[in-house]
C-alpha cells in the first residue's frame, strides 16, 4: 500500500523497511506461484494422500514441512500426484436388496462409506444406484469386492483428474499471502496515524481473505483425492425370452380377452340396430312414401298419352280413348 501524504518524515523513515519487504513479496508473488511451498521434511511417503491442515490461514510457515497442528504436507518435491478418480459399476445380481447392504458392508471395512442412494421400481423391475465414497489406497480392493457381488458385469468405466498442479500453486499463493500478511502486520505496529491504519486494516482484511479462500480450494481438492467416487447400478438379471414368452402366455386371459372382444361387437352391432330403427328407419318410410305418390303420377300421365291416342275414329276424328283398329282384307285387296 502507498503511505499517506500526511505522515511525517519520522513515520516515513519507520515504514520504509516494512513497505519495502511489503512491495518484494507483492512482486514475487505472482512468479513464485508455480513454486512448491518451503520445509519438505514432514511430507507423506509411500502413496500416501495430504490431508488437508487444520491451523489458522494466517499462521506463517515455519519450514518444517507440517501444518502448525502437525499434520504432514503435500511435498511438490516428491513424485506422489494428487489424482481425484472417478468411476462407475454397472452389475447384474440375483436380490438388489441384499446385494445392497453386503456391498455397503464391504464398502464400509474398506474405510468407504455411502454418499448418495437412488431406487426405482419394485418386484421384478427393482434396481438401485448407490455412490459410494473410497480411501484411494482401497479403490482396486473396492472395484474387486462389488464385483464379486454380481452375477454378470454389464459395464465400468474409471477417470481421472491430476490436480497435482493446482495444489502446488495454492500451497505457493498461501505462503506468499502470509508473508505478506505479516508485512501489513509490522507495518500496523509502527504506524501513528489513524488514516494509516485504517488503509493498513484494509489491506490486511483483503489478504486474509484470499488466504482462507485458497485454504479453502486446496483443502477441497485434496479430500476429493483422497477418497474416490464410485457410482455403482445394482439391476435384477433379465429372464430368458423362452420364459418371458411362456410367462406372457395365459389361456384364460386370452378367453377373457377374447369374450370381451365378441361383447363389443355385440354392442356395436345392437347400438347401429337401435340407431337404424329409431333415426333411419323413419325417414326411410318417408321417402318411400313420396317415391310411390311420384311414380303413381307418372304412370298416370303416360297411359293418358297412349299410342292409339291419335286415331281417326267414323267420324274421321280420332278419338283419344278409343284402341287402335286393325285393316280388314277387302281393304287390304
Amino acid at each position: 500500500m502507498k503511505p499517506s501524504i500526511g505522515i511525517s518524515r519520522g513515520t516515513l523513515q519507520r515504514l520504509a523497511a516494512p513497505l519495502a519487504v511489503l512491495l518484494l513479496v507483492t512482486a514475487c508473488g505472482g512468479g513464485s506461484a508455480a513454486a512448491p511451498s518451503s520445509g519438505t521434511a514432514g511430507g507423506p511417503t509411500g502413496g500416501e494422500v495430504a490431508r488437508p491442515s487444520a491451523g489458522p490461514a494466517s499462521e506463517p510457515d515455519d519450514g518444517s514441512g507440517t501444518d502448525t497442528d502437525g499434520t504432514p504436507r503435500f511435498d511438490a518435491a516428491r513424485p506422489e500426484l494428487l489424482v481425484i478418480k472417478t468411476g462407475s459399476l454397472e452389475l447384474q445380481v440375483e436380490d438388489v436388496d441384499a446385494t445392497i447392504a453386503a456391498a455397503a458392508d464391504r464398502i464400509e471395512a474398506l474405510g468407504g462409506y455411502v454418499s448418495g442412494s437412488e431406487q426405482f421400481g419394485d418386484g421384478e423391475d427393482v434396481s438401485a444406484t448407490i455412490t459410494y465414497r473410497i480411501p484411494v489406497a482401497e479403490w482396486g480392493a473396492a472395484i474387486e469386492a462389488l464385483r464379486e457381488l454380481a452375477i454378470k458385469v454389464v459395464g465400468e468405466r474409471t477417470s481421472t483428474d491430476d490436480v497435482t498442479g493446482q495444489v502446488v500453486d495454492l500451497r505457493a499463493r498461501i505462503a506468499n499471502l502470509q508473508a505478506s500478511e505479516q508485512a501489513l502486520q509490522a507495518i500496523m505496529t509502527q504506524a501513528t496515524k489513524i488514516s494509516d491504519v485504517l488503509e493498513v486494516q484494509a489491506e490486511l482484511t483483503r489478504v486474509r481473505g484470499e488466504i482462507e479462500t485458497a485454504t479453502a480450494q486446496k483443502q477441497h481438492l485434496e479430500q476429493q483425492a483422497a477418497y474416490s467416487t464410485l457410482t455403482v447400478y445394482f439391476g435384477l438379471r433379465p429372464e430368458a425370452a423362452v420364459t418371458v414368452a411362456q410367462d406372457k402366455f395365459d389361456p384364460g386371459a386370452e378367453v377373457d380377452r377374447a369374450t370381451a372382444n365378441l361383447v363389443e361387437i355385440l354392442q356395436g352391432l345392437a347400438s347401429a340396430g337401435i340407431w337404424f330403427g329409431i333415426v333411419w328407419l323413419p325417414i326411410l318410410l318417408v321417402l318411400g312414401i313420396f317415391g310411390l305418390i311420384a311414380w303413381f303420377v307418372v304412370r298416370r300421365i303416360g297411359a293418358a298419352r297412349g299410342p292409339g291416342a291419335g286415331a281417326p275414329g267414323p267420324d274421321g276424328r280420332g278419338d283419344p280413348g278409343a284402341p287402335p283398329v286393325a285393316p280388314s282384307e277387302s281393304a287390304i285387296s
